[in-house]
């Protein structure tokens, strides 16, 4: 999952990054906490759109299967699987040979099972000591101790000459809520502070704790650049940001990939300090909290701190190339199979970098296991069984992997911009991103309930079938629905299925779920020791991995397209892309 690119009072940042942090979850169904759960009456049968084929096929999904593909691609040769690198090159080849074997056809251009992805990385040297002045007042913050930065422009060098530091808020403009943080102040050639993620203190503002693309970190770059400004900095708080300082030093390490750039505007200088350099920034005579509590109000205008900054970074600029690789079963109805059904799961991760600060000294290599080869395992159990279906499905399903989602979601990005078919004409997406590893749960999380009464209706009644409680995001102010490749596939319309799985354990005490992934998330996101270990329970992979399989297989043999609710940011983008393509007559109602 990318955080990458992916404060207690409030969430911050001199620019922007995901979501904050929660200590239990919210769900949609009974609590578990004291009471378990019933589960919903046994079915006399396997519910019309669940066929006892798909059953068949289902059941015969294996942990095996899936742990053999995280042994291969997480193992030490593969260094990583970083972007361009020999075990991205490595990765991309196993997948193209598992895609065969399974009875998939490639599903690029020309016959290709890859769809090339120029990347651009770009590798800043930063200066060990930052410089901020207020008069005669100096404040030096140390590299990697205090700040990390990175170069948002591909250039052999970037920089900020005695620029001022201004403090913009959450640096939103969101006409739908009323809400505009620059109030036509000219920042150009400004450093801007602001606040991460979105106002989140009102249910009917920016949806409450739910955190929106406005409170992404890839939003309030691009919006320091719309507004001509030099540099953007971010203020980490593990609350916030949802994982720890050193996770924001690994993944901004080393490389940082971008698409070849084109004519947008992008700050000078993109960068992360911790909360305790910022209050230093500031100093005695500006309070960092009044500047919070100032940018909840509508009428905040941007405040000049009065506070000016250099900084250069030397720039290595290298030019590689990752593909998204592709695999696809063709549909077997003749009016459906220009069609698609979407799996996906990205095969990349951060390559050879820093030891963990907390793990093996000697241990550099970013393996990934759970992020996110446990996902392409998935997906390509998925793809076994939808391949061992005694009648095709009526659409045609691609199995995706994207390239260089760590960097920013890039290769789906690349993807939506050239997709193999129209948008119209896919149906939906179901994306894995770092599945659950710890066992069977009695619930299951689908990221984007409630956005798409399509879908939900699906997972309504395959969750039913498995006898599990349906739950919406279960850390919602963390921003996951725009951290993972289903977001791209939203931005062009399509409706998408982000799977996350479950948290309720029945052999294991209430709040134990939640525990385990807070410490995979202090201790191993992004870090060296994402490994495969012993202790990997494969149950809980197939759960979900059935779970997958059933929702695509029913949207891929259902008439109708899937849509938006209708007042979803996505809902204009769908029906507009469904007219596009001539399939509008088929879309699904909203009020589904």
């Amino acid at each position: 999952m990318s955080s990458v690119r992916v404060s207690p009072i409030w969430c911050l940042a001199l620019v922007a990054f995901a979501g904050c942090h929660r200590d239990a979850p919210t769900e949609l169904g009974p609590e578990t906490a004291a009471v378990e759960p019933a589960p919903p009456p046994a079915p006399t049968a396997a519910p019309s759109r669940i066929t006892p084929a798909m059953v068949a096929v289902a059941d015969a999904i294996e942990g095996d299967d899936v742990r053999a593909v995280v042994a291969e691609i997480a193992d030490d040769r593969y260094m990583g699987r970083s972007p361009g690198s020999p075990g991205d090159k490595m990765t991309r080849a196993y997948l193209e040979k598992e895609l065969a074997k399974r009875g998939y056809e490639p599903g690029g251009e020309g016959g290709s099972w890859e769809q090339p992805v120029e990347l651009v990385g770009v590798t800043a040297a930063a200066p060990a000591r930052w410089t901020f002045a207020r008069g005669a007042n100096r404040v030096a913050l140390e590299r990697d101790t205090d700040f990390v930065a990175s170069s948002g422009v591909q250039a052999p060098r970037a920089s900020v000459d005695g620029a001022e530091v201004v403090f913009v808020g959450y640096g939103i403009e969101a006409p739908e809520y009323d809400w505009d943080d620059f109030k036509g102040v000219d920042v150009s050639g400004k450093v801007l502070l602001m606040l991460n993620n979105d106002p989140d203190w009102d249910p009917a503002l920016f949806a409450g704790s739910e955190r929106l693309f406005y409170g992404r970190w890839v939003y309030k770059y691009e919006s320091a650049g719309r507004h001509g400004a030099a540099a953007a900095i971010i203020i980490h708080t593990t609350p916030s940001a949802g994982y720890p300082w050193h996770t924001v030093q690994a993944s901004w390490g080393g490389a940082q990939f971008k698409l070849p750039a084109g004519g947008e505007p992008h700050a000078q200088i993109e960068a992360w300090i911790t909360e305790d350099a910022a209050r230093r920034v500031l100093g005695p005579d500006v309070s960092l909290d009044t500047l919070v509590e100032q940018a909840k109000r509508r009428d905040f205008k941007p405040v000049p701190l009065g506070i000016t900054t250099s900084i250069a970074l030397r720039n290595t600029i290298a030019h590689t190339q990752s593909a998204n690789v592709l695999g696809i079963l063709r549909g077997s109805d003749p009016d459906l199979a220009d069609e698609l059904v979407i799996f996906s799961a990205h095969h990349d991760h951060l390559g050879v970098g820093a030891p963990n600060p907390n793990g093996k000294p000697n241990d550099r290599i970013y393996n990934g296991a759970r992020d996110n080869a446990a996902g392409v395992g998935t997906v390509l159990a998925i793809g076994k069984a939808i391949a061992a279906l005694p009648e095709r499905p009526r659409r045609s399903v691609l199995l995706m992997f994207p390239a260089a989602e760590e960097q920013g979601l890039l290769g789906s990005e690349y993807f939506a911009k050239h997709p193999t078919v129209a948008p119209g004409k896919i149906a939906a997406d179901v994306n894995y991103d770092a599945p659950n590893i710890w066992g069977a749960t009695r619930d299951i999380t689908f990221i984007g309930l409630g956005k798409s009464p399509s879908l939900d209706a699906v997972a309504t009644e395959v969750a039913a079938y498995q006898h599990r409680v349906l739950k919406a995001d279960q850390f919602p102010e963390r921003g996951s629905y725009y951290r993972s490749d289903q977001f791209n596939f939203a931005k062009i319309g399509v409706p998408a299925f982000y799977l996350n799985g479950g948290t309720d354990f029945p052999d294991k005490p209430a709040g134990w779920g939640v525990e385990q992934l807070d410490a995979y998330i202090e201790r191993d996101y992004h870090q060296p020791s994402d490994e495969l270990t012993d202790e990997w329970r494969f149950d809980g992979i197939v759960q979900d991995a059935q779970f997958g399989f059933y929702a695509g297989i029913i949207v891929a043999n259902e008439s109708k397209l899937p849509v938006w609710s209708d007042r979803n940011e996505f809902a204009a983008t769908r029906r507009a892309a469904l007219a596009a393509a001539g399939t509008d007559s088929r879309a699904d109602s909203p009020a589904h």
